[in-house]
């Protein structure tokens, strides 16, 4: 039996490299994505994975794009939220919307996509969600309590929804990553990466890959009595 799964901002990143992994464990995978056409299109061209556009912080559009994704592919068994957004700045600089954006899109994509998904999977008996964390939600980061403040949510959210879903079959894992090699951290300042990279204690950044390997074993078959666990890939750097 084939499983579907959705990876939300799945085209472009650690998302691409989640989708890839998926794939390759013989899932039909469904790519998310909420801005980039061009490069989606350029995806599912170069992947064969097949990429549906609706933004997750639209609570009615992850109804309608799950819906979409049923009836067109199949129904959805696997839901991985990677979609992610930034609006960094201190207290002092951040506006309301800067707050709210990263709010709605990061944390609340999490619970549209849930919605959308998690009733089906109890009623079939067999479901896998996994919430894409941060290693900035579990130990802070300066000019980031928006995304710190959604990331950390993440990790409740995840605990509390694997509660609901344990006797069911339905499964509910988050993955906190530490810095990866993605465009997001390319854009960090040489200085200020070279001073991140001497925090971590292997000495380099994380590959997608690395992400995607983690995710891939969450969704198994083999994970069924993992729930309500964050998985951290950091490289050492916040223990705890």
């Amino acid at each position: 039996m084939t499983r579907v799964a959705i990876v939300t901002g799945g085209s472009r990143g650690i998302g691409e490299a989640i989708s890839l992994a998926l794939k390759d464990m013989g899932v039909t995978v469904v790519a998310n994505y909420g801005g980039n056409d061009e490069k989606a299109r350029e995806f599912s061209e170069r992947t064969g994975i097949k990429a549906f556009k609706w933004d997750v912080g639209d609570h009615q559009a992850c109804l309608d794009g799950c819906a979409r994704v049923t009836e067109e592919v199949g129904p959805v068994d696997i839901v991985v939220n990677n979609a992610g957004i930034t609006r960094d700045g201190t207290l002092a600089r951040m506006s309301h919307s800067d707050w709210d954006d990263v709010m709605r899109v990061n944390l609340g994509g999490c619970f549209n996509m849930a919605k959308a998904c998690f009733p089906g999977m109890v009623e079939r008996g067999w479901g896998r969600i996994v919430n894409i964390g941060s290693i900035n939600g579990q130990a802070g980061q300066y000019g980031q309590v928006n995304y710190a403040a959604a990331k950390s949510g993440i990790h409740g959210f995840t605990k509390a929804l694997a509660q609901e879903g344990a006797k069911k079959g339905v499964t509910v894992n988050a993955i906190a990553p530490g810095y990866i090699d993605t465009d997001m951290v390319a854009a960090v300042p040489a200085a200020v990466l070279e001073k991140i990279v001497a925090k971590i204690p292997v000495g380099r950044l994380g590959h997608a890959e690395e992400i995607a390997r983690g995710v891939a074993f969450l969704c198994s078959e083999d994970a069924g009595f993992v729930t309500g666990s964050t998985m951290s890939i950091n490289g050492g750097q916040h223990m705890y």
